[in-house]
């Protein structure tokens, strides 16, 4: 994942930052509580593509 692209990329929802998980592929929202994902080091930045976050997993 390119660093450049890290600094850019907010959440399309609430367009809060993001924390990217390499070992999961994963781009997630702390304040949404949702991980979108990287495929093919393309970010996938729908609402409809992401996970949702449950209570129990820890962000």
């Amino acid at each position: 994942m390119d660093p450049k692209l890290l600094d850019i990329l907010v959440c399309p929802l609430c367009k809060g930052p993001l924390l990217y998980k390499k070992a999961e592929k994963e781009l997630i929202c702390k304040a949404d509580r949702l991980a979108y994902p990287i495929r093919d080091d393309i970010p996938v930045m729908l609402e409809d593509e992401a996970r949702k976050i449950p209570p129990e997993e820890e962000v």
